[in-house]
């Protein structure tokens, strides 16, 4: 169970707790975190980049605020189930088949594969808010502008 990155207090060999999130208004991000044993605080500083890709893809900074339950993430499913979520002939948007053309291919080959499923996803994920059928070079384009990912 991956509950983020964690950091380590290396006087103390404790783990540090999640203390503060600044967003400064340039774009920037600040997440600090707190030694519980010696009170030495860390931070991280993500550039506009970063922070704009982290937004986009829903990563909360600081992790979850109160206990997990059991069952959560079946809960929250149902929850948010639609009406029509058992009839035959629907098809969840989330489950909606995307289509690559081969230039949109091509041009994800040139994506460091370190990263490569991470952008795929993204512009998947895009492609099916939208109800897009086939991404091209063109949707990655019209995408990376609404996300504000020009600089990737």
């Amino acid at each position: 169970d991956y509950r983020g990155m964690k950091f380590l207090c290396v006087d103390c060999d404790r783990q540090m707790e999640f203390d503060q999130r600044v967003a400064p208004g340039d774009g920037t991000l600040t997440a600090a975190f707190r030694c519980p044993s010696c009170d030495r605080v860390v931070a991280m500083l993500a550039n506009p980049m970063e922070t704009r890709l982290v937004s986009s893809l829903g990563v909360r900074i600081g992790g979850k605020q109160v206990p997990d339950q059991p069952l959560e993430g079946v809960r929250q499913g149902f929850a948010e189930a639609r009406e029509d979520s058992f009839a035959e002939e629907s098809v969840s948007p989330a489950r909606r088949e995307i289509r690559w053309s081969m230039e949109a291919v091509e041009r994800l080959d040139g994506v460091p594969r370190f990263v490569r499923g991470m952008v795929k996803r993204l512009y998947s994920e895009y492609a099916r808010e939208r109800g897009i059928a086939e991404i091209t070079p063109a949707v990655m384009d019209e995408a990376r502008a609404d996300l504000g990912l020009e600089g990737m």
